[in-house]
């Protein structure tokens, strides 16, 4: 054993064979980040970089079996969901959840691809409503997902509002899908605006930057920053995933995760 153990961060998702999204794409991000990811399968998909072609998902059980086999042998210090795909998988993972109300969770609520390929055998809306949200140290929704979440709402402020009022501490909305000449990204707690964060906007389409910011906040709370900090530190490193991101096929672009590997060749 080393002298240092990273903290290690339990992740819920799907599989991507491109590596572009999914718990492969956690992981290199949260090991980027000096974290020990250790990811749970909860669906199995055929996709390239362009979309989803076909999904099935886990059994329930061998989810539960796999999250309680790492939860009951390591120090898990926070856990990301990403992927679900039924309303099973969430009553299950809701089920594992309530044994480790402690450990810091952190949802990427993501329904469809990049593209706009269905990600669940149906709408999971009410049920994360209902079984997840609640349990939320922080919930990343884009602006279309944000309007998901919280139909009742006309604006992006309304949703956050909403979000919170489920009992979700820290509601980060991302401003990528909204046609503005910058990026802005707002970030709720408390019932209120708590801080805004504008990037310049990029000019691909990227396949995995949602579970790559997600999994990065989640790497900053892991290693005990407060919520403000590490979503400050996920966007800034996210945004530079995708600056430095290639396009290994013929769709979108994947962010480059270990880009400062990349500088750290350069620099030597």
């Amino acid at each position: 054993m080393t002298a240092h153990t990273p903290p290690v961060v339990l992740v819920f998702g799907g599989t991507d064979p491109t590596s572009g999204a999914g718990i492969v794409a956690d992981a290199l991000a949260l090991a980027a980040l000096g974290c020990h990811p250790a990811t749970v399968a909860t669906a199995v998909t055929a996709q390239d970089t362009a979309g989803i072609k076909q999904f099935a998902a886990v059994d329930t059980e061998l989810v539960i079996a796999q999250a309680r086999a790492v939860l009951e042998d390591m120090p898990v210090a926070a856990i990301k969901t990403g992927m679900l795909g039924t309303p099973a998988l969430v009553t299950a993972v809701a089920s594992i959840l309530d044994d480790y109300p402690v450990i810091p969770l952190i949802i990427d609520p993501v329904q469809v691809s990049g593209r706009g390929d269905a990600l669940a055998d149906e709408p999971l809306d009410e049920v994360l409503r209902t079984l997840l949200l609640p349990r939320a140290r922080l919930v990343t929704p884009n602006t279309l997902e944000a309007r998901v979440l919280a139909p009742g709402a006309d604006t992006l402020d309304a949703c956050a509002q909403e979000l919170m009022t489920l009992g979700c501490d820290y509601v980060l909305i991302t401003g990528t899908h909204d046609p503005t000449p910058r990026v802005v990204h707002r970030l709720y707690s408390n019932h209120r605006l708590i801080d805004s964060f504008t990037f310049d906007r990029l000019p691909a389409n990227y396949h995995g930057s949602g579970c790559t910011l997600a999994s990065a906040c989640a790497a900053g709370l892991a290693h005990g920053l407060e919520p403000v900090n590490a979503c400050a530190q996920a966007l800034t490193y996210t945004w530079h995933t995708l600056k430095h991101g290639y396009r290994p096929g013929m769709g979108q672009v994947i962010p480059d995760r270990l880009y400062r590997r990349g500088q750290e060749t350069d620099d030597a």
